[in-house]
């Protein structure tokens, strides 16, 4: 978020320039007049950027200070967060839950995962039909059409130590997607299905489908793994 940054010159000139017009009101450094004028502008460019900082605190994405205020309002930490360990991954949580505004495109739970500090990609799945088939399609029945496979990059499990941002006691690196894995479970459309998989290939918590058949004409989640965006 940008905002303006000031300095004591910056408010001396324009103090300067409300001044009276006369022999006696002078412009410039150098003069007793400018330094008395220099004792009052600390205080001004401290409070100036305190007022910049409650901007700041006011978006729950670039909160700190207010962290605390923000977690309570929006519920926070819940049963899919816990209590996070850094205040990045608190940061994220905010910021993610804030912008969870409802929706069930594969798109809107991308960009809820990305504000979660989580990248992931999407793969649903299409039923094979003999009238709109092609040679070499997966075999999937009805019942896949109600699965979407969640893809998460190994890149957004870990989260770096960061001088600017984290705190004193907090781990260098901490790892795990459970907390993005209990987000989507808990938004997704009732009557749907996660499939979660990391990008390296492995599978997190596959259940599968109630009904066996879905297995039988030999259809796997990896015959489209490779089509994943």
């Amino acid at each position: 978020m940008f905002a303006p940054l000031y300095t004591v010159t910056d408010y001396l000139w324009q103090f300067q320039r409300l001044l009276p017009r006369g022999r006696i009101w002078h412009r410039g450094w150098g003069t007793v007049q400018a330094e008395d004028i220099l004792t009052l502008l600390p205080q001004t460019v401290r409070l100036n950027q305190r007022a910049i900082d409650v901007l700041r605190e006011t978006f729950p994405c670039s909160t700190n200070e207010l962290l605390p205020e923000w977690e309570a309002t929006l519920g926070l930490p819940d049963p899919c967060t816990g209590t996070l360990p850094t205040i990045q991954q608190r940061q994220a949580a905010v910021c993610a839950k804030f912008a969870a505004r409802g929706g069930q495109s594969a798109q809107y739970f991308m960009d809820l995962a990305a504000a979660f500090g989580t990248p992931i990609a999407i793969t649903t799945f299409r039923p094979f039909y003999a009238s709109e088939g092609r040679v070499d399609d997966p075999l999937y029945d009805e019942q896949w059409a109600y699965v979407w496979l969640v893809s998460v990059s190994n890149v957004g499990s870990v989260v770096y130590f960061r001088v600017d941002e984290s705190a004193v006691d907090e781990p260098l690196q901490t790892f795990g997607n459970s907390a993005i894995q209990c987000l989507l479970e808990s938004l997704k459309p009732a009557h749907t299905q996660i499939i979660f998989a990391s990008t390296d290939g492995s599978l997190w918590d596959w259940q599968g489908p109630e009904d066996q058949s879905v297995w039988d004409n030999g259809a796997s989640p990896w015959d489209t793994h490779a089509n994943l965006i």
